[in-house]
């Protein structure tokens, strides 16, 4: 074979190379579907269909608090003397913001071994050949970076924070199972003067037939929630306390359903679950947090949680520079924010024995 007659792979240039994985990962971000991440994790998708923004410069997300209302009321007759107070009702709950990155390198070997030539000649030409190889190497890299951000960052978002300082607090540290101890938002909850900032809490729930505390706790819990700002509008649950509250509900008072012509219908399993009209959203991120996140059930108000994200720096695509000792390239996703609460009491975690 004459050598005219071979495909000769040409190079492409590092320049060309850095944008085309760029153009590739914003593209990505840009067009992937927004329900990919429903199913699979909740709460990720839950907070950041409802995140909110705020501006850079600060230290700390900071939310205004109203606290008590130091109501000077009273009746009075006639001549009687009334008062006048001086009332301090704001307390401000701060939350520092946190800073997170995951990216990939491709080195030039293993770009050589996936047929990819990359040079500094500002004249080089790639072929076609190479574009398919670079593209489909691309898409691959892309697709798990985003793949595994959304898993790590939706477990961070549910953990307490302490694996590492510089690690958001997620909902394990605004919503405790040990409510009394610790400091939220800068507000220390184990001083008796700021329990109006502790979390409802239940633990040990049973779900034996008939006798089981399940049901009658979620009533109480409910009730307090409700006291302190409204209805639960989210509920989410692990497998453990789910199978508890279905297998109570069915065995306790189970019935049996007929349709309009009186005709006995059969079905396996449940088309979904409810609480007071709240459905019961199964996180299966719960089961993989292990220890009793499995057990958990949360009762939470969303007008009180929510995701703040610094202004311009969302989930963003990042394309550093080739460092002067190394022939490696490198691609990454950024995010800052934070996980904040404006509300402690209204919301609740039970946990079944």
């Amino acid at each position: 074979m004459a050598l005219c007659d071979m495909e000769v792979a040409m190079p492409f240039t590092s320049e060309e190379l850095s944008i085309a994985g760029k153009t590739a990962l914003d593209y990505y971000m840009k067009n992937k579907p927004v329900d990919q991440i429903v199913q699979e994790r909740p709460w990720l998708s839950k907070l950041m269909s409802s995140k909110k923004s705020m501006p850079g410069a600060k230290q700390n997300a900071v939310i205004q608090l109203r606290y008590r209302y130091q109501s000077n009321f009273q009746f009075f007759n006639g001549r009687k003397v009334v008062t006048y107070n001086n009332r301090s009702t704001i307390e401000q709950a701060t939350y520092p913001w946190r800073a997170a990155h995951d990216g990939f390198a491709l080195d030039e070997d293993r770009l050589l071994q996936n047929g990819v030539t990359v040079t500094d000649n500002k004249k080089a030409v790639h072929s076609n050949a190479e574009v398919i190889q670079l593209t489909n190497l691309l898409d691959e890299q892309i697709a798990v970076l985003d793949a595994g951000w959304d898993e790590q960052f939706d477990q961070k978002l549910l953990a307490d924070g302490t694996a590492s300082t510089d690690d958001i607090e997620g909902l394990d540290f605004l919503i405790s199972t040990t409510p009394t101890s610790g400091t939220v938002g800068g507000i220390d909850r184990s001083v008796s003067a700021n329990s109006w900032w502790r979390n409802q809490v239940a633990t040990g729930l049973t779900s034996t037939t008939t006798t089981g505390t399940i049901l009658d706790v979620m009533e109480t819990q409910w009730r307090n929630c409700t006291k302190n700002g409204g209805r639960p509008n989210y509920i989410m649950a692990g497998s453990t306390f789910i199978d508890g509250y279905r297998n109570f509900i069915l065995k306790s008072y189970g019935a049996v359903n007929v349709d309009a012509g009186n005709q006995f219908q059969a079905e396996l399993g449940t088309s979904g679950m409810k609480f007071k009209g709240v459905p019961i959203v199964w996180n299966p991120t719960f089961d993989d947090l292990g220890g009793t996140w499995a057990k958990r059930c949360y009762f939470l108000n969303m007008n009180y949680m929510y995701m703040k994200e610094i202004e311009g720096q969302g989930k963003i695509s990042r394309k550093p520079p080739r460092p002067y000792d190394r022939y490696e390239h490198y691609w990454g996703l950024s995010w800052r924010g934070a996980l904040c609460m404006s509300r402690a009491n209204a919301h609740a975690v039970l946990v079944h024995a």
